[in-house]
């Protein structure tokens, strides 16, 4: 059995201001495609497929036409929900659509009751383990402790339970949206961290043939047999590095017996540049990024003129701009009021605008300043006279 593992589609989403729908289209495009040409039995979706909870309806109706494709070809697919989906929406009509082949795993107590696929070498257990809210399902999983891997290893006891009483032979797959010990994460994933811990052991998945994980959004193995496929498209710069893609897994009559990696369409490369704005302007090297979504670190010493409106001209896709001036290190050591005895209040006003600006104020600035502190040295004075 041949199946293509995809998650954290994050439909509705958005990078920094551009609307990702197009290419959030082109993602399921390209998804029918692989299924069709590559002869996919199964496609596992292992939650985010919205971004959040109430989604816009540009992303409802892509979904909607997703699950119409993927029924019209005939490939079963088994979806659970994730941190950024809303479990009861995403689950409604669940049951109808599973006759169109399309099985919604949302509810935690079905944890333990498999969507059952079968080859020529018998049955495969599929086993949706939803994104697990320790605090909402404790009761449920009846546990003593709310935390991420209390509540998934008693959902995966249920599993395990489960596929203890199907034939000998039945293949298991589990599809489970956390955060697994050794999994590297990005800045556009939500924190699901529950009393300073989130991540849990891949040992707590012992027992099945594969792991379908969703969640983090690098494309990564964890053991040959747990692996997220990561998002299909970048969501943050920390993605920049990313090869996007989905995993092909192949089961054999004894379980995983392959793994594939597949390129997803890339909408428009990544760059992260960091650097003066002179240099990055003039710089031949960087003439490769002129056409990428841009993150500009500028270390000028000195905020320039313009900086977007400069950057834009040469890199017209430019997105986030930050500034981190190069400057000499302060001596932290020293106590704030040792750093300022001995300075006037101008003085200690100028070596702000300088901190704040990365230059002191120039002569009409400091003449500002004078007559600021002048006026208040003789309000005072007048106070003090009339006491």
């Amino acid at each position: 059995m041949r199946l293509l593992h995809t998650s954290d589609w994050h439909l509705g989403r958005a990078f920094h201001r551009v609307n990702m729908l197009g290419a959030q289209t082109e993602f399921i495009g390209h998804l029918i495609t692989t299924a069709r040409e590559r002869e996919v039995d199964a496609v596992v979706v292992s939650g985010d497929v919205y971004d959040r909870a109430i989604p816009p309806l540009g992303a409802v109706e892509l979904f909607d036409d997703a699950l119409h494709r993927l029924a019209d070809l005939g490939v079963p697919t088994v979806m659970i929900s994730g941190n950024h989906d809303s479990a009861r929406r995403l689950g409604v009509g669940a049951r109808l659509i599973d006759r169109a082949g399309i099985h919604l795993r949302t509810e935690p107590s079905a944890a333990g009751t498999p969507v059952i696929l079968s080859d020529a070498h018998g049955d495969v257990a599929f086993y949706g383990l939803p994104y697990l809210e320790p605090a909402l399902v404790k009761d449920e999983f009846a546990v003593e402790e709310a935390g991420h891997e209390t509540v998934l290893r008693a959902a995966m006891d249920r599993v395990r339970a489960d596929l203890a009483t199907r034939a000998p032979g039945t293949r298991s797959v589990v599809l489970a949206h956390a955060f697994v010990t050794g999994g590297q994460s990005t800045d556009s994933e939500r924190d699901i961290t529950v009393g300073g811990v989130a991540a849990v052991p891949a040992g707590v998945f012992d027992g099945v043939d594969y792991v379908a994980l969703g969640h983090l959004h690098g494309c990564q193995t964890i053991t040959e047999r747990v692996r997220y496929s990561g998002s299909p498209l970048a969501y943050s710069f920390s993605e920049a590095e990313h090869r996007k893609s989905t995993w092909l897994i192949d089961l054999d009559a004894d379980g995983l017996a392959g793994a594939e990696r597949v390129d997803c369409p890339v909408p428009r490369p990544l760059a992260r540049l960091r650097g003066t704005l002179d240099g990055l302007l003039a710089d031949p090297g960087l003439a490769r990024h002129e056409d990428a979504w841009v993150e500009a670190t500028l270390t000028d010493p000195v905020r320039p003129a313009d900086p977007m409106a400069r950057l834009s001209a040469r890199f017209p896709h430019t997105l986030s701009l930050a500034f981190a001036p190069e400057q000499a290190p302060d001596d932290s050591r020293l106590s704030y009021a040792h750093r300022l005895a001995g300075r006037s209040d101008q003085q200690v006003a100028r070596d702000f605008v300088a901190h704040v600006r990365g230059a002191g104020p120039d002569e009409q600035e400091a003449a500002v300043l004078r007559e600021v502190f002048d006026a208040v040295r003789a309000d005072n004075a007048v106070r003090e006279a009339a006491r």
